[in-house]
């Protein structure tokens, strides 16, 4: 289940058209006579907060709770997504399936407010080339994918996300294993003595002390776009993050997270012992380890809550959905695709010949 947000309008000071953030120009642009807005946004005097996680994960912060403007929620019946539109908008069909089956939402308690955004910086037609370019790379894929491309359901869809801050102390303890070797000698199938080496592993006590500090580790609070999807294009550059404005937000659809706080710091948390354990193996001497022990102390944990911009293509192939996405800072493409069998069948057959191939040349030599 995933949720849109439709945020402040921009009107243009000429037309009184909607002005929305242009990705090219860096600013809030009027699709329609072209002008920039005067509107001034707060990411020039504002700060990026890092909030601390204990105290948040005990209740405190409540006041960052809530829009602070009157919203109206619809619920897709197909997909689940819920949408928050601004009372006067009618939703006519889902922004992430295009199923017209909406009917009203409540929701139970209101949400953390983002603080901190990365504004679009890929245009919409840098995206759509770079999705055709992405297509004619697909070996794999149908030609019939290839030629229609798909390119006009791209959207441009801001993805909630939060990231955590961690000082770590940690002290570790394992036993190392050298590797040595010793000859020793066989008999073979034609009764012939044999000689071979035989490895063996000395264990020895090993200790070690490890100091990091994990900036930034992201957790997608979308479940809109599929997380291994989303791996693909990670990570966003949030040193370029910025305090967040809705003048950033202007015309494009904004879904709100649905892994809560307390589910995205697990999951960090997690993340961040995996990594730990594989900083401790990189100092375990030897050749191989085991019984490894880790002991980690957490300090200065922090988090926010930014929004992260991608461009979304969702489209179906023989009755199959596919999402493909590209990160709209760095450009970074990554999707699914429907797979030809007429083309995997032609790959393995080729493969099979190279193999024959390989075999008979070498038993000639």
């Amino acid at each position: 289940m995933d949720e849109t947000i439709a945020q402040q309008k921009f009107a243009c000071p000429a037309c009184g058209a909607e002005a929305v953030w242009n990705p090219s120009k860096q600013a809030l642009i009027c699709p329609f006579c072209g002008t920039t807005s005067p509107a001034k946004l707060d990411a020039d005097t504002g700060k990026v907060i890092e909030h601390d996680l204990v105290a948040a994960l005990r209740g405190i912060g409540d006041d960052k709770r809530g829009w602070q403007a009157e919203k109206r929620y619809v619920k897709c019946q197909s997909c689940q997504a819920i949408s928050v539109l601004d009372p006067q908008r009618q939703a006519q069909r889902c922004e992430f399936c295009g199923s017209a089956q909406l009917v009203p939402y409540e929701q139970a308690k209101d949400a953390f407010r983002p603080e901190s955004v990365l504004p679009f910086k890929v245009s919409e037609d840098r995206a759509r080339d770079g999705i055709r370019s992405w297509y004619r790379r697909l070996w794999l894929a149908p030609n019939a994918l290839k030629r229609r491309a798909l390119t006009d359901t791209v959207k441009g869809i801001y993805l909630p996300y939060w990231t955590f801050d961690a000082h770590i102390d940690a002290e570790w303890s394992a036993e190392a294993g050298h590797y040595y070797y010793t000859t020793e000698t066989y008999s073979d199938g034609g009764g012939r003595t044999q000689t071979r080496q035989v490895q063996h592993v000395r264990w020895e006590p090993a200790t070690g002390r490890i100091q990091h500090f994990f900036d930034d580790e992201l957790v997608c609070a979308s479940v809109g776009v599929r997380g291994g999807v989303l791996r693909g294009i990670e990570p966003f550059p949030t040193k370029e993050l910025v305090p967040y404005d809705p003048g950033y937000v202007a015309g494009w659809v904004v879904e709100r997270y649905q892994i809560d706080l307390v589910s995205a710091a697990k999951a960090s948390r997690d993340a961040m012992e995996a990594q730990l354990r594989q900083m401790c193996v990189a100092q375990i001497p030897g050749d191989t380890y085991r019984n490894l022990d880790v002991r980690a102390n957490y300090s200065g944990q922090t988090f926010k809550h930014i929004l992260a911009p991608v461009w979304l293509l969702s489209y179906s192939y023989s009755a199959k959905t596919f999402q493909a996405v590209m990160n709209g800072v760095t450009g970074a493409i990554q999707g699914e695709y429907p797979k030809s069998w007429i083309k995997i069948t032609l790959l393995v057959v080729a493969i099979l010949i190279a193999v024959i191939l390989a075999f008979s040349l070498g038993s000639h030599r």
